[in-house]
């Protein structure tokens, strides 16, 4: 079992940056890829970011590439997310989740674990 804690969301302008951290319980984070995701209202669930549980491969969305930076600290049990030059449109609520196979994935049906998610508005 895996406990996924997300921080870090708020209230920012249009350009500015955040850093989202997702706090995982366990002894063996390791072993999972981690994902973020995020909900707009009244839209589907998306893939934003994946991370291996080495840390060597990552992978993004194509409207967050370049702006976006997902990592781990495998010691700390934490990944995260830093977005910059943040817009409008990325205002959603954000979610980690985990997935038991280590590899890189952006299907969400991969990944078994999920935080309640930490909400990111980005004013113009």
């Amino acid at each position: 079992q895996v406990q996924l804690v997300e921080s870090g969301g708020g209230l920012v302008q249009a350009g500015d940056s955040l850093r989202l951290s997702c706090a995982a319980s366990g002894r063996t984070f390791s072993v999972y890829a981690m994902g973020w995701f995020r909900q707009a209202s009244g839209k589907e669930r998306e893939f934003v970011a994946s991370i291996s549980g080495s840390g060597g491969s990552t992978s993004y969305a194509d409207s967050v590439k370049g702006r976006f930076t997902i990592s781990r600290d495998n010691a700390k049990n934490t990944v995260y997310l830093q977005m910059n030059s943040l817009k409008p449109e990325d205002t959603a609520l954000y979610y980690c989740a985990a997935s038991q196979r280590s590899s890189v994935s952006s299907y969400r049906q991969r990944y078994g674990y999920w935080g309640q998610g930490t909400q990111v508005t980005v004013s113009s």
